[in-house]
């Protein structure tokens, strides 16, 4: 909080002596004395911010046009050019500071083809940039075209404002299709509930987000998937897709239990682990326990996920059955039971590696926020407006992330700026050692 007070500090005080410059240099005296007088408005319909952005982007054109054709406007000699001025054209352009109309300077041969204000745009950049932003933010399009008109005056129509948002549909589809690494020592998968509508009828669905861990332990989000299937045929089409894209081989994969999963990754890699998630088991197991002995319980099965050895564990698990917690809650024990072989895997190894792998508290934290940008929508119209929204909310809340830790960092605040993406695991270098010494043969062609 010290940083940032000194941040604000520094930057009141930048502004406050360029202000200070530009009132002592008399340039803003008479615009002061219309404000004063109310000849001039500072926003709004036609006011000054409107009226400033109006001048400088026809000055800019104008200067364009001045490039193109070779000679300044009123030069004497401007015959002896090949091509000329040829007046202008009304256009209205959507901005930040609401609708702005500009006269589009054109020239004889009809070759002039503005940067600044392209020819077929009817709204600059930074306004499709504020559309995104906030589609990315979780407001619905109807939304979007409220504030717009109430905020800007800017009146887009339901259609333009989905376009808009359309226009990201094949960097969604890139970036779903980008070719991957070869190996992943841990990938990470975890889900949340979206309403999609499917024919006449809504109905939910599981958005899959899948995260994976590089050799050099950085987080990766490696796709969305929504599941349309239920089993094995859904899952087959996941790994395909993921192998089609260049991954080989992954030693662990951590997920809540799926099924057909598992054998839809021993089909893809047949040498990988599959790892339930000891956090979602531990959820499971405690779903049905009385309030009043939910901390007792919880202090019981925690011999059981910190046990030194699978024969421990069956040893705790067994005693916890036996105890008077146990046989009131059957339950809790049956969770432990059904998931066996997949929940003890990760008691094999030490606890750096235990750590790196018995959670994906990675992708649950990220699927926190996700939850909060989708709450607000009553349904999707398909599959691919869903996978788009939560591609542009992982971006935005990531940027977030990143722009928030910067603003905190210090000597003694060395923590990611990311969320997920891009972010190193923690002992990340302890945790490959010892998968190193489990898997030499297949992590040393990657070293």
């Amino acid at each position: 909080m010290a940083i940032d007070k000194v941040a604000r500090e520094a930057r009141r005080k930048s502004q406050a002596e360029g202000a200070q410059r530009l009132i002592e240099s008399g340039m803003l005296d008479e615009l002061f004395e219309k404000i004063d007088s109310g000849e001039v408005q500072l926003d709004g319909d036609g006011g000054f911010v409107q009226q400033l952005i109006k001048a400088g982007l026809e000055r800019g054109l104008q200067a364009e046009l001045t490039s193109h054709v070779g000679y300044e406007k009123g030069d004497p000699e401007a015959r002896l050019h090949e091509n000329s001025r040829n007046g202008s054209y009304p256009k209205t352009v959507g901005t930040t500071a609401g609708e702005v109309e500009l006269r589009i300077p054109r020239d004889r041969n009809g070759t002039f083809a503005p940067r600044l204000v392209p020819v077929g745009t009817r709204r600059l950049s930074q306004l499709d940039e504020m559309i995104i932003s906030l589609y990315a933010g979780g407001m619905t399009v109807r939304d979007i075209e409220h504030h717009l008109v109430s905020t800007l005056g800017v009146d887009l129509s339901h259609e333009t404002v989905s376009n808009i948002t359309e226009e990201i549909a094949e960097e969604v589809l890139a970036w779903q299709t980008r070719p991957l690494e070869a190996f992943y020592p841990v990938i990470y998968l975890d889900a949340l509930v979206v309403k999609v509508r499917d024919g006449g009828h809504v109905r939910n669905k599981a958005a899959h987000i899948a995260v994976g861990v590089d050799m050099d332990g950085i987080k990766h989000v490696l796709g969305i998937w929504i599941q349309a299937s239920e089993g094995a045929r859904f899952w087959a089409g996941v790994c395909a897709e993921l192998a089609n894209r260049g991954v080989r081989d992954v030693l662990i994969v951590c997920c809540d239990g799926l099924t057909g999963f598992p054998e839809a990754i021993e089909a893809t890699w047949p040498d990988s682990m599959i790892q339930t998630c000891v956090v979602h088991l531990i959820r499971n197991a405690m779903r049905f326990v009385a309030y009043g002995q939910r901390k007792a319980v919880a202090a019981a099965l925690k011999p059981i996920y910190q046990a030194p050895t699978a024969d421990a564990a069956r040893a705790e698990l067994e005693a916890f059955k036996a105890s008077e917690l146990g046989r009131a809650n059957p339950r809790s024990a049956r969770v432990f039971e059904d998931a066996w072989e997949r929940f003890t895997p990760f008691l094999a190894f030490p606890p750096e590696l235990r750590r790196v792998i018995y959670t994906t508290n990675a992708i649950e934290s990220l699927n926190f926020q996700l939850r909060k940008v989708i709450k607000n929508r009553g349904h999707f119209p398909n599959d691919q407006a869903v996978v788009k929204l939560l591609w542009l909310a992982i971006c935005d809340i990531e940027d977030k992330r990143a722009r928030d830790r910067a603003s905190r960092r210090s000597k003694n605040h060395k923590t990611s700026g990311r969320l997920v993406e891009g972010q190193v695991v923690t002992n990340w270098k302890k945790a490959l050692e010892q998968l190193a010494l489990v898997y030499p043969e297949r992590i040393e062609p990657y070293l």
